[in-house]
């Protein structure tokens, strides 16, 4: 069999192919493994995990994984106090919710109980089957909020959190997307949440391990630097054509972002819906940097490194420090709009901007950093945007039945893919298990 990209929802089909004693071979056109995880080294011990990284509860897949390839977790700092800036109002908090005006916590809270309320009608299998499913796929996220949310603070919290999380801005998101992706997170207080939520833990080690620990175990099945530009399907045997590789194999899984599965050749071509579908799913837009310090200050001074600002251009800030504390680090995002902003500029410019949002949640000290890293994950070739693939509205309705559907010998893997956890890497691993047992199947049968 052959399996098209080398991140974690490629390889664990890859692996899983392996197990049933069959052979494989991974085309990845980077040269290196992993996809939308990436570790960038701060020393010899400690890395600062430059994609994809967290896991929370319901994440079982991946935490199984990671077990089985020897792979801890630890637990995200959390103590002390967040900070959210709202209307200029600088404020520390603990727990759930900072302390809003009484007007404001009752608008939020009321708006996230109706949204989850509306998600729950959700048939996260077939979406498009959902009651209303027309209604709310014709109508963007940001009408929802106008209609249903009545004061400008609220508005902005609720929808820069989901904004953060998709990495697009509301009008570029349908209700019904945005109701799938609530559903699939479980809820809002998980989406956003670290202590029993999707941002609990994080591996020693960065997330980018359990790639690399998957590829070295397939030894020379895995192929970097080898771009796919055609699938050929017919009834016998598939071809798969990349740069100086002809592949021979049984079935296909193809593991890439659908912007980038949209650019392969296929022979016969793909069914319109499907190859209308993958060309309505543009990849978010997410610069993510990595601002590193001697010390995690910010510890000292009582505060958790979380910090959350709307109307900033680094919006949030995690703190990403190694397990043992040292060196400080702070993971800072630009996303949608402000990602695309400033995506002309300059990594100098970037980096100034990032300072000086920083400081305004932190202090000074913030401003003196000893190492500034940065990934533009729309401007990487072979990615393309992040944190994945979205549908623009319309799509769900009108494409999206094709979805996980195989095509001859083609069978599609990805986070975009999966039920659950839909764009983490939890559904990225769970995709990768179900492409693997359904190749697995179609050979048996």
């Amino acid at each position: 069999m052959a399996v098209i990209g080398a991140g974690l929802a490629g390889l664990t089909a890859a692996r899983g192919i392996v197990a049933a004693g069959r052979s494989v071979a991974v085309l990845e056109a980077r040269d290196r493994v992993g996809g939308r995880t990436l570790d960038a080294r701060l020393s010899d011990d400690e890395v600062a995990e430059m994609g994809g990284q967290w896991i929370g509860p319901g994440h079982d897949r991946i935490a199984k994984l990671a077990a089985s390839l020897g792979v801890e977790t630890f637990p995200t700092y959390n103590d002390g106090d967040a900070v959210i800036v709202i209307a200029g109002q600088h404020l520390r908090y603990t727990g759930d919710h900072p302390a809003l005006e009484h007007s404001v916590r009752a608008d939020l809270e009321q708006a996230i109980h109706s949204f989850e309320a509306l998600a729950g009608q959700i048939d996260l299998e077939h979406p498009w089957e959902s009651p209303e499913a027309e209604a709310l796929d014709a109508e963007t996220f940001d009408a929802w909020l106008r209609h249903n949310v009545r004061t400008d603070t609220a508005r902005e919290i609720f929808g820069r959190s989901v904004d953060g999380a998709i990495a697009v801005t509301a009008s570029e998101l349908s209700l019904l997307g945005a109701l799938v992706f609530i559903r699939t997170t479980q809820d809002f207080g998980t989406m956003v949440g670290v202590d029993g939520g999707a941002q609990q833990d994080r591996f020693v080690g960065g997330s980018g391990r359990l790639a690399h620990l998957l590829a070295q175990a397939l030894g020379d099945a895995v192929r970097l630097g080898s771009p796919v530009r055609r699938v050929e399907g017919p009834a016998t045997t598939a071809r798969v054509l990349a740069d100086g590789v002809s592949i021979e194999a049984e079935r296909v899984i193809v593991a890439v972002p659908p912007t980038l599965a949209a650019e392969i050749e296929y022979e016969p071509q793909l069914p319109a819906l499907l190859d209308g579908l993958l060309q309505r799913m543009p990849g978010g837009s997410v610069i993510k940097a990595n601002v590193v310090y001697d010390e995690p200050f910010w510890r000292l001074e009582g505060l958790s490194g979380q910090a959350f600002d709307p109307s900033l251009p680094v919006a949030w800030t995690m703190d990403n420090s190694p397990p043992a504390g040292r060196p400080g680090v702070l993971a800072a995002f630009f996303e949608a709009r402000a990602a695309r902003r400033f995506a002309a500029a300059s990594v100098a410019d970037r980096r100034r901007v990032t300072l000086e949002c920083l400081s305004r949640f932190f202090g000074p000290r913030a401003e003196k950093p000893v190492r500034y890293l940065e990934v533009d994950w729309s401007a990487e070739e072979w990615t393309r945007g992040c944190y994945f693939g979205q549908r623009i509205p319309g799509a769900w309705t009108r494409f999206g039945r094709s979805l996980r559907e195989p095509f001859g010998r083609i069978h599609w893997a990805g986070a975009e893919t999966a039920v659950m956890w839909n764009g983490y890497m939890e559904g990225a691993v769970s995709s990768g298990e179900r492409a693997a047992a359904e190749a697995l199947q179609a050979l048996e049968g």
